[in-house]
C-alpha cells in the first residue's frame, strides 16, 4: 500500500508531503483544483516518461517520491526478476533535473524505465478512462477469467514448456539447414578426410622424419667424415689416441716422482678414456651406417605428402592437421547421421506438444468452469449500478495454435438493452458504461487475487445519486481487501471514506498554488455539505452531508 507521498517543484505543486492510511480514502477538490496534477506525479513512478514542461521551476530539480509497504504483497520473486533490492518498505523516487534528464531510484538503486513500468503496475493501479480501454482488450480479458480460475501455476508450466518446444522447433529448423548445407559438401568433405586418414597423422613426428631424411640423403659424406675422423684418432704415427697414450705415460711418471704432477696425469687419463670412447663409438657407427635407398624414397614420400597437405590446409604444424582432421570426421559423421538426429528431434517435438496440449486443455477446463459465475457476478452487479439489462456472453474458442496463454481464443460480449444483438464490447459499450464494467471486474478480482493499490478517477461521473452510493459500497467493500483511493464528484461516495483529502488551489502574491491537505472529522461536514449545496452552505446541507457522514 501506499505510505506516503513526496512531490516537488511538480506543475502548480512546491512542495507536497502526505501520508496515506489503509481502506478507503477519498480525494475530492473543484474541478481544475489539481487533482490530475497529484495522479500526473504517480503516473511518474509508474513509470511514465518525463516531460520538462511539466516542471514548476525549470531552475530546480523536481521529485516525485512515494512509499509503499509491500510486506504482504508477495513481492520477492518480482524484485529478484529485475534484479532489485527488496525491502518491505519500498521507495520509488523520479527526479526531472533542469537538463531535461529523468532519472529513476528503487530504494536507491537506479533503474530504468521498463523496470519500473514492471515494478510499479505490482504496486499501483490508476483506474481512469484511458486504462478502462483496456477491457476491450482480450489480453486483459484472459487476465480476468485465469485470476478467477486460479491459472496462474498452469500458465507458469505452460509457458515454460511453450519456451522448450519453441526451441526444439528452432534446433530441428537448423538441423534440415545443416542437412542441406552438410549434403553439398559431404563428398569434399569425405576426400579430404581420406587424405588426411592415410597420412596417419597420429604416428608422424616430422623432425625425426626430416632428421633421418637428412642422415639417409648424405650417407656418403657420412661415411667419408666418419672414416676421415677414425683415421685421425688411430693413425700409429701421429694419431690422437697414439699421441695422448705417450703424454699419459709421461705424466703418469712424473707424479711417480712427484705428487705435485699427479692431477696433470689424472686428467690427461680421463681425456685418454674420453677419446678412446668417442673411437669406439665412430668405429661402431661405421659399421652399422649403411645405404637404404627404399627407406630414403619412402621418407621423402612421406615427407611430402606432409608438406602437400600443410601446404593445401594452410596449416604449420601436423597439430593443426590433426584438429582439421577431426573437425571434417565431426562434419561427415553429422552429416551421414543428420536424418536420425532430425527423426529424433522431431520424436522431442511430438513430447512437447501432447505435454502443451494437455496442459492447455487444463488451463481451458479452469477457464469453462468459472466463465459462469463470472457472467452471473457482473449482471448482478451492473444492475445495482443502473444497467438492468446488461448482459455477458463470454465465449472460449478452442484452436490449433499455441498462445503464451493457452490454445483459447476468447469473445467478451455485451448486450445493454433487452433484444440487442450480443457485440464485442469496444462496438457497443459507452464510456460510462465500460467504466462500471471494469469497476466490477476491479471488485470481483478483489476478492479472488490480491491487487495493489487502486486509484479510481471520477468512477461517478455521469451517474445517478443512487448509482453512487452503490459504487461507493462496492469501494467500501473492495477496501476490507486492499487500498483503495477514490477522486470523486459524489457526496454519497466522499461520504464513505475512511480518510478523506481535498485538493484546492491557493494563490500566494503572485504564484499559484496547488496543494492537498487532510481533512477532519468538521472539515468533512463542510467539504460534503458543499458538494451537494454549492458554496453557500445551507443548514439542509450540513444536516444532509452529517446524515451521509453516519
Amino acid at each position: 500500500m501506499l505510505t506516503a507521498l513526496t512531490i516537488k517543484n511538480y506543475a502548480l505543486i512546491d512542495d507536497l508531503q502526505i501520508t496515506y492510511n489503509s481502506g478507503l480514502s477519498i480525494i475530492t477538490g473543484e474541478t481544475g483544483a489539481g487533482k490530475s496534477i497529484v495522479l500526473g506525479a504517480l503516473s511518474l513512478i509508474l513509470g511514465k516518461r518525463a516531460d520538462l514542461s511539466s516542471v514548476k521551476n525549470a531552475e530546480k530539480k523536481c521529485i516525485v517520491e512515494a512509499t509503499f509497504d509491500i510486506a504482504n504483497y508477495s513481492l520477492k520473486p518480482l524484485f529478484k526478476k529485475q534484479d532489485l533490492d527488496y525491502e518491505t518498505q519500498t521507495i520509488v523516487r523520479r527526479e526531472i533535473l533542469p537538463s531535461g534528464k529523468s532519472r529513476a531510484f528503487v530504494n536507491d538503486s537506479p533503474v530504468n524505465l521498463d523496470s519500473l513500468k514492471v515494478l510499479g503496475s505490482a504496486l499501483l493501479d490508476i483506474h481512469s478512462q484511458h486504462q478502462t480501454l483496456e477491457l476491450v482488450q482480450e489480453g486483459f480479458q484472459f487476465q480476468i477469467i485465469d485470476a478467477l480460475s486460479k491459472n496462474a501455476k498452469n500458465l507458469e508450466v505452460y509457458k515454460a514448456e511453450l519456451n522448450q518446444f519453441k526451441k526444439l522447433e528452432k534446433e530441428l529448423e537448423n538441423l534440415k539447414t545443416n542437412r542441406s548445407e552438410f549434403t553439398k559438401e559431404l563428398d569434399y568433405n569425405s576426400f579430404l578426410l581420406n587424405e588426411l586418414e592415410e597420412a596417419k597423422l597420429d604416428t608422424v613426428n616430422l623432425s625425426d622424419l626430416e632428421e633421418t631424411f637428412e642422415e639417409l640423403n648424405n650417407i656418403e659424406d657420412i661415411k667419408e667424415k666418419l672414416s676421415h675422423s677414425y683415421q685421425l684418432l688411430s693413425d700409429e704415427q701421429i694419431g690422437v689416441l697414439t699421441t695422448l697414450r705417450e703424454v699419459k705415460d709421461v705424466l703418469f711418471k712424473l707424479s711417480q716422482i712427484s705428487s705435485k704432477y699427479r692431477e696433470l696425469s689424472d686428467r690427461i687419463t680421463s681425456s685418454y678414456i674420453e677419446v678412446d670412447d668417442v673411437f669406439s663409438e665412430i668405429e661402431a657407427a661405421q659399421d652399422s651406417i649403411d645405404a637404404n635407398p627404399e627407406l630414403l624414397d619412402t621418407i621423402n614420400t612421406k615427407l611430402q605428402l606432409i608438406n602437400d597437405l600443410l601446404q593445401k590446409h594452410a596449416s604449420s604444424s601436423v597439430d593443426d592437421l590433426k584438429l582439421i582432421r577431426d573437425q571434417l570426421a565431426e562434419k561427415v559423421s553429422v552429416t551421414q547421421n543428420i536424418d536420425e538426429a532430425i527423426q529424433n528431434k522431431e520424436r522431442e517435438i511430438d513430447v512437447a506438444i501432447n505435454s502443451l496440449d494437455q496442459l492447455s486443455e487444463v488451463i481451458r477446463q479452469n477457464r469453462l468452469s468459472i466463465i459462469p459465475n463470472l457472467k452471473k457476478q457482473l449482471e448482478s452487479l451492473l444492475q445495482d449500478l443502473g444497467m438492468p439489462n446488461a448482459q455477458f456472453k463470454i465465449v472460449l474458442n478452442q484452436t490449433n495454435n499455441y498462445f503464451n496463454n493457452g490454445k483459447d481464443s476468447l469473445e467478451f460480449l455485451f448486450s445493454a438493452n433487452r433484444g440487442s444483438d450480443f457485440k464485442e464490447l469496444k462496438r457497443v459499450a459507452s464510456g460510462g458504461e465500460l467504466s462500471r464494467i471494469m469497476l466490477s471486474i476491479k471488485y470481483i478480482l478483489s476478492n479472488y487475487v490480491k491487487l495493489p493499490t487502486i486509484i479510481f478517477d471520477e468512477i461517478d461521473t455521469g451517474v445517478s445519486g443512487e448509482v453512487s452510493t452503490q459504487i461507493a459500497n462496492m469501494l467500501l467493500s473492495m477496501s476490507k481487501n486492499m487500498q483503495v483511493f477514490s477522486i470523486t464528484h459524489s457526496p454519497q461516495i466522499a461520504a464513505k471514506g475512511e480518510t478523506h483529502y481535498k485538493v484546492f488551489k491557493e494563490d500566494v502574491g503572485n504564484i499559484t498554488r496547488t496543494n492537498l491537505i487532510k481533512l477532519n472529522n468538521d472539515e468533512r461536514i463542510v467539504e460534503i455539505a458543499q458538494m451537494l449545496g454549492g458554496i453557500e452552505l445551507s443548514n439542509s446541507a450540513i444536516a444532509h452531508a452529517k446524515q451521509l457522514l453516519n
